[in-house]
Order: C-alpha cells, then structure tokens, then sequence
C-alpha cells in the first residue's frame, strides 16, 4: 500500500470525479458540490496529474469520460458510499431528508410507480428532490457507478437480467402478459389463438441490457418466431402504433388497465405459455450502506 500516494488525494478530490462521471460537465458539478467551477477544474487538474489519465476529453461541447475513469467509477462510488454510511450513523428522518435521488425507469413504467413517486413527495419526505431518467439513457451501469440509486422495470422473470453480483433485483409487482390490439383489428372478436398470433405483425420493445425473454425463447422452439416490424423503447409508443394498424402488441397487463396510451385497445389473453412477468426494483448492493437510500427502497416494496 502506497501511503504516500494515497495521502495526496482527498475525498474531495473523488468526490468531484464522483459528480463529474455523472454529469459530464464541470458548471453543473460546481452547483451540486457547492463550489465554483474553477475550483471544480482545478481539482480534476489536481487528480489527473496524481492518477496520471485525462479522466475527461473535449468532444465538440461535451466531456467524455476515459476508459480508466469509467473503470474507476464503480470503486469511486463504494469508497464514497462506505464513508457516508461512517458519517451518518444518526436515525433518518425522512421528513428532514433534503437530498436528491435518482431513479431511472422506462416512461411507461413511471405511470405505475407514479402514485408511491407522490406520495414520497408530497408526504412522507416532501423536502427531497427526484431525478427520473430513462433506462436507455442511465442503465445498470449507472447503478455500478452511482449515477442512479435505483432501477424500476418490468421483465421476464426467468429472463437472466445481468451476471453483475453487485445489483440486487427485488420483486415490487406482479403481472402477467396480454395481447393488446386495435379496435377494428380483424382478430377482436374470435379466441386468439397462436396461428393467430403468429400470423400478424408484431410490435417489439428493445432492451439491450436484458436477454430474450422466455416466451420468445419458447414461440420459437415450439411454433415460429413471430413477425416484428417495427421495435420501439416504450410501452406507450407501441400502443400509439397499435391504434393505427393491425400490428400486435405484447405488453404487461397492469400497465395496459391504467396507460391512456392503451384507452380504447382491446385485451386478449396469450394464447401460450408465457412464464412469469414482474416489475422489479433494482439497486447496488452499496446502496444500503445509505439510509436515505435504503429508506427509498423500503418504501417502494412497501406500495
């Protein structure tokens, strides 16, 4: 162990890093820390002749992060989230709670969560603030890195959603699948069957970091891929579609009784095995070290 070395970098200095592989931008890494950018800039100077990497380059008007700052960036997050569990030993009161979180969740899926996002809020920590991002944007490696404090998404429960042991995924919601079409789709009034779910096109909705889902996996094997023209990354893009085609769309079934996207579409049952679907609550395991954080999470299982 290097003490030398190690005692020439600061907490500030990681700290500043911390934010800035979150934000990618020293003014707004200045107004989360308090500090002037000059003195952000003057850090990151600081930290980069002690790490020896640039840690960020110019692209157009945007910095991007190193290959070794993103390597570090998990490290980074446990190191400052073992110190915050050190300095904040005393009970949490969520009423006097006035930090931010940072949930990050498909649109569609918000409509769900939205009623227990209010009532935090509005109620139980009505002085803290919410970022919600969008999956595609802040995925499971802005959980490793600590840009998000938590995931929400729905998903095939026997789709494996990431061999990463630092994330735990907690079951919130229960669902089930349904077919979803328009009101003057040809199939409205029979029993849907698979030829018949097989023979129209599909609406898809794509997740690179989850795995083919288990009724996909199994049309396949047992009967034919099904026909998807067109893939979308929201629920309610593809419902929009399904208003003005004869497309199908395969979607979870609590979402379709409460989106507006859905109003006036018609539910049929799936007419094959399809497994388990769930909406579930994902989030690093450093996390709990936070007890705002663990607070968050106990609230969300508890709605």
């Amino acid at each position: 162990m290097d003490l030398i070395q190690l005692s020439r970098i600061s907490f500030k200095h990681l700290t500043a890093l911390h934010v800035m592989l979150s934000t990618h931008s020293v003014t707004q890494s200045a107004e989360i820390l308090c500090m002037s950018p000059s003195s952000v800039s003057k850090t990151l100077s600081q930290l980069r002749q002690l790490l020896d990497d640039e840690l960020f380059y110019r692209e157009g008007t945007k910095l991007i992060p190193t290959s070794y700052a993103l390597k570090i960036g998990p490290v980074l997050h446990q190191i400052l989230n073992n110190m915050n569990g050190l300095l904040n030993q005393s009970t949490f009161k969520p009423k006097d709670f006035s930090g931010k979180y940072s949930l990050s969740m498909r649109e569609s899926t918000f409509e769900i969560f939205a009623p227990i996002i209010s009532d935090i809020l509005s109620t139980q920590a009505p002085n803290s603030h919410i970022d919600i991002h969008s999956k595609e944007q802040l995925g499971f490696d802005a959980l490793l890195n600590g840009q998000v404090d938590v995931i929400l998404l729905p998903h095939d429960r026997s789709q494996p959603p990431t061999t990463e042991k630092q994330l735990v995924w907690e079951t919130v919601i229960e669902d089930e699948m349904i077919c979803l079409m328009s009101a003057d789709h040809p199939l409205v009034d029979k029993e849907l069957t698979v030829e018949d779910y097989l023979a129209y096109k599909h609406i898809g909705i794509f997740d690179k970091e989850l795995n083919v889902p288990y009724f996909e996996q199994c049309l396949a094997q047992q009967y034919q891929p099904r026909d998807v023209a067109i893939s979308v990354a929201d629920f309610g893009s593809a419902a929009t579609l399904c208003h003005h085609t004869e497309f199908l769309f395969t979607s979870s079934k609590k979402w379709a009784e409460m989106a507006s996207q859905a109003k006036g579409l018609v539910i049929k049952p799936m007419p094959f095995d399809y497994g388990q679907v769930v909406y579930s609550m994902v989030y690093n395991k450093l996390s709990i070290n936070d007890q705002a954080v663990s607070w968050l999470c106990d609230r969300i299982k508890e709605k």
